[in-house]
């Protein structure tokens, strides 16, 4: 890549740890990128110290309260700089090769939309951008040639074996599951299950919320409604399986019985790497996979008694229309809940099927009607959290 002109990028949410990933491989291939714009919803001095680093055009804070911190930070630097929504959205609409969406929940929507509408490749590590607006961004990102790269490792693993231009040779794809650190439980064990163990991820190292997930298996609900709007195969083409080792991070079956998988170390930099690097590969500072070192991998299906939040997920993308919206907000407000010790372990799910339950909304037609789906969504979980509480 040092023949070539670098590379410009904006990152959206560079604060969070795929933007510090991203980051640090810039750090580390500084002739072949050029930072345009940085965001940060509150960390303003974080942002402060990464933008003059990396000499970039614009910073932006998400919280417009937090405007005269940034400005003061910056001051003396030719560093522009903004804060709040239409701030973030310009980010995002600053000419650049490569956007890296990478702001955590349905804040993140607009700016990644912003981006999408001006043709840009897009890095994409937002999960609400697919799961509670998918049809409508891929409306948009086919309306106006914009490529998306999935950054989560199993999508991306997915990319890099899927053949886009045979899509009917695809049996189906295989999205392969760590389980959590509960995989191997079964029922009522799971009851008393305490904050600090359920972020305790055995392989990943990841947030409170997106580590919970993982223990309920809901993450991979979510990516399972993500790679159906991403790769062109019905839902029933989908499959999910447990393997604790996350060596493979996903496969694809073909129809003459082959299966292409994509294996790594675990380590989030290297999908990220696929993507900043894309269509060409770039040196990435992680550790090589041994496979006589990782000699044991084992498959199995998951149990849906056990973690019904993969379930719901599933029924919701079969059902369509406003479940995923509804799966998403509710789990979120659930999970916050649990972490808060509101309710228990196993009454997350049991607040998102409440929630599905209840719910009539028919699919949004509009970005509005996705915001105004999730905040109904997220006002009858609070209601059922409450009930859950007393």
């Amino acid at each position: 890549m040092s023949n070539v002109s670098p590379k410009s990028i904006s990152i959206l949410g560079a604060t969070g740890s795929v933007g510090l990933s991203t980051l640090d491989l810039v750090r580390k291939n500084r002739d072949a990128f050029k930072v345009v714009a940085l965001t940060a919803n509150n960390s303003v001095e974080e942002l402060a110290t990464l933008a003059i680093e990396f000499d970039v055009e614009f910073a932006v804070v998400g919280n417009a309260e937090q405007y005269s911190t940034l400005k003061q930070a910056l001051s003396g630097t030719n560093i522009a700089c903004g804060a709040g929504q239409a701030a973030l959205i310009e980010a995002a609409e600053r000419s650049s090769d490569l956007v890296m969406a990478a702001i955590v929940g349905s804040a993140g929507l607009t700016p990644t939309l912003a981006a999408v509408q001006r043709g840009a490749t897009i890095a994409l590590a937002n999960k609400e951008c697919l799961v509670c607006a998918g049809d409508l961004f891929m409306k948009e990102a086919d309306a106006n040639n914009a490529k998306i790269l999935p950054v989560d490792s199993e999508h991306n693993a997915i990319f890099q074996v899927f053949d886009f231009d045979r899509p009917a040779s695809v049996e189906k794809i295989i999205l392969t599951a760590s389980g959590g650190p509960f995989w191997n439980r079964r029922g009522d064990c799971l009851k008393n299950v305490t904050p600090e163990e359920a972020i305790a991820h055995p392989n990943w190292s990841m947030g409170p919320k997106i580590s919970v997930d993982s223990a309920t298996m809901m993450n991979k609900g979510l990516e399972l409604i993500e790679a159906f709007h991403l790769f062109p195969v019905a839902a029933d083409q989908i499959e999910v399986v447990v393997h604790p080792q996350s060596i493979i991070h996903s496969m694809v079956q073909y129809a003459d019985g082959s299966v292409l998988a994509q294996l790594g170390s675990p380590d989030m930099r290297t999908p990220i790497a696929y993507a900043l690097a894309w269509p060409n590969r770039m040196n990435a500072p992680v550790d090589r996979l041994s496979l006589p070192k990782n000699a044991d991998l084992t498959f199995a299906e998951p149990d849906l008694d056990t973690f019904p939040c993969l379930d719901l997920a599933m029924q919701s993308l079969h059902h369509g229309g406003a479940a995923p919206i509804v799966l998403n907000a509710a789990n979120e407000i659930a999970v916050e809940a649990f972490l808060a010790g509101q309710i228990g372990f196993m009454d997350i799910s049991s607040v998102v099927k409440s929630a599905l339950d209840k719910s009539d909304m028919k699919a949004p037609q509009s970005l509005s009607m996705v915001f105004e789906y999730d905040m109904e969504a997220r006002r009858a979980a609070q209601a059922l959290v409450e009930h859950h509480a007393q």
